[in-house]
């Protein structure tokens, strides 16, 4: 990972906003009359894993899925690598290509195999070579230990392994950052490590990451900082140590203490 736990990550008054991969600012979101983010600033630099925490309900999920316009946001700005989120077309499709995502459902396509999901995207949308795509498809399912499932369908694989292929079609497209949005939460418990094991490689390897789940061990052992969200808003974020030994709101600690004792 980029940063030592414990050094000061995109809360730096050092940084300048054109250096971070992620930036948003005042961000707000409604759902008609609900107001789900709520002045929401977050900026996320280069090789960073953010994890984000907090109650059912607090707007994790939505932050993420604004992150690549999935949700549009009601207003505020958005920027992934100094560009602003375009509002459709061409431009935003290629902007999503640069923002990988795996969701709690594996959403992978039951009708091709493992290696043509890993594929399909690469090839249709950046315009590689089948052979080429598929060759990097074939690197991508070993490095996440299912190089045995490439001509598989999704339903002769468990669900651990439906989620790690889902991770290397998200590799796939080379993205500048990865957004998780509760990837372990529809695993059976058995299937969750092997899926965290992925994504602590990744984290090590300097992916830019935006994981948002309620595992807080990964948390622990991956995340540069973290952020929690309560109501909408980002309540306090911290390095995970200082986070979950002292964290500093109220609303933070007694979210703590409801999850760490069960």
């Amino acid at each position: 990972m980029a940063h030592a736990p414990g050094t000061p990550t995109a809360s730096s008054a050092a940084r300048t906003a054109s250096t971070d991969m992620v930036v948003m600012t005042d961000v707000q979101k409604h759902f008609g009359e609900h107001h789900v983010l709520k002045d929401v600033s977050l900026s996320i630099a280069p090789q960073e894993v953010v994890v984000v925490v907090g109650p059912s309900g607090s707007g994790k999920s939505t932050l993420c899925r604004c992150i690549n316009r999935l949700e549009t946001i009601t207003s505020g700005d958005i920027r992934i690598d100094g560009v602003t989120l375009p509002q459709e077309g061409k431009a935003l499709a290629q902007l999503r290509a640069d923002v990988g995502m795996v969701f709690q459902s594996f959403n992978l396509f039951a009708h091709r195999t493992i290696l043509e999901n890993v594929t399909l995207a690469p090839i249709k949308v950046r315009g590689e070579k089948k052979k080429d795509a598929e060759k990097h498809g074939l690197e991508l399912l070993d490095r996440v230990g299912i190089a045995d499932k490439a001509d598989s369908f999704p339903a002769q694989l468990s669900g651990g392994q439906q989620q790690r292929a889902a991770i290397a079609r998200a590799l796939a497209m080379r993205p500048k950052v990865m957004l998780f949005d509760e990837p372990t939460s529809a695993l059976d418990p058995e299937m969750v490590t092997e899926v965290l094991d992925v994504m602590v490689s990744l984290a090590k390897e300097g992916m830019t990451m935006v994981v948002v789940t309620h595992e807080m061990g990964f948390a622990r052992r991956a995340a540069d900082r973290v952020v929690f969200m309560d109501d909408g808003r980002i309540v306090e974020q911290n390095t995970p140590a200082e986070f979950f030994d002292h964290p500093e709101s109220e609303r933070a600690r007694a979210f703590l203490s409801k999850i760490l004792t069960h």
